[in-house]
């Protein structure tokens, strides 16, 4: 007898190996996934303007990224004692302008540059609900801790979001014609709102997403992030803390079915084998022996050097480098 209900995912799609470049979009279950594959020592560049929750800014952020549309001095407002943007998650925001300026705009920069080379991309939509700012008419990916009395709160039709997701597809291929799209829903509950009201943008955006992927097959897919936490891993015990974000546990089972949907089998053992040299960079040994901290140490360059030797392309990893310029 069965006491769960396993989500199929399909057949491996192979569309990601190890050597490729990566950019994750959208919400914090983006930043999930994308340290998940920074501990696989995959290539990945993870939402540069910061955390984005509904589709519109999303859209806006590609398009800024495509562009490589730089910031300026207008774009940003002072609130809290520091400068902001409303593209820009509020990590960005600094109490200088100028400084705050040109951290901005250098993600931008690393953010075209990832967008043109990577050959996957995935973009994790977490709410259909947006905050469009009364003054202006536009749509905001953060509001800063700006009364709530300066937006209008609406949730976006199916129509409005198939619309600008269409449209970022289309833009995203027309500037990276090797680039391959995997969409998502973010299995974070947005309770806030109430459930009831999380159900009904959750199940707008899966039927967005759906219209989307039909249009584009080819380069275009489906990963159900949602689906296996609320379904395959329906349990409060696969949640943090905070009942709302999935647990540890829960976003490696998520990532062990990511692997099993889109890596390649020589892929797959490359991550395995990255994976746990990572862990091995993160560990620092309890001896009080110098001797002993210095085998390690001496060990750790010797495994990451034939780690190199058997990948060539880590040689440009920036973790693995300085473990070698350490020596």
């Amino acid at each position: 007898m069965e006491f769960r209900t396993t989500v199929k995912t399909g057949e491996n799609r192979g569309w990601l190996q190890h050597s490729d470049h990566v950019m994750l979009l959208g919400s914090c279950f983006s930043d999930n996934i994308g340290g998940k594959m920074h501990g696989a020592l995959i290539n990945a560049m993870v939402n540069p303007m910061g955390t984005l929750y509904n589709p519109m800014s999303i859209a806006r952020g590609v398009q800024r990224l495509i562009d490589c549309e730089p910031v300026a001095g207008k774009d940003l407002f002072m609130q809290g004692g520091v400068w902001n943007s409303y593209d820009f998650h509020s990590r960005y925001s600094l109490p200088d302008k100028q400084a705050a300026i040109d951290r901005m705009n250098s993600r931008i920069e690393q953010g075209h540059k990832a967008l043109a080379a990577a050959r996957l991309l995935t973009v994790t939509l977490g709410t259909a609900m947006v905050y469009r700012l009364k003054a202006t008419g536009e749509v905001v990916a953060n509001c800063h801790k700006v009364p709530q009395h300066e937006f209008e709160r609406k949730m976006a039709t199916v129509q409005e979001m198939v619309q600008v997701l269409d449209d970022m597809v289309v833009r995203l291929r027309a500037f990276n014609p090797e680039l391959r799209i995997i969409l998502t829903v973010s299995p974070i509950r947005h309770i806030a709102d109430g459930l009831d009201t999380n159900s009904l943008s959750k199940a707008s955006l899966r039927v967005a997403i759906q219209e989307v992927v039909s249009r584009h097959r080819d380069y275009c897919d489906y990963f159900p992030a949602y689906e296996i936490m609320m379904d395959d891993l329906r349990d409060y015990r696969f949640y943090a803390n905070d009942m709302v974000h999935p647990s540890d546990v829960a976003v490696e089972y998520i990532w062990q079915a990511f692997q099993a949907t889109y890596l390649d089998d020589r892929s797959a053992l490359a991550v395995a084998r990255c994976e746990r040299v990572h862990k091995r960079l993160q560990h620092r040994p309890m001896s009080t022996s110098r001797e002993t901290v210095d085998r390690f140490n001496a060990d750790t360059v010797s495994v990451v050097r034939n780690l190199i030797k058997e990948y060539p392309y880590l040689a440009d990893n920036h973790e693995l480098q300085q473990v070698i310029d350490r020596q």
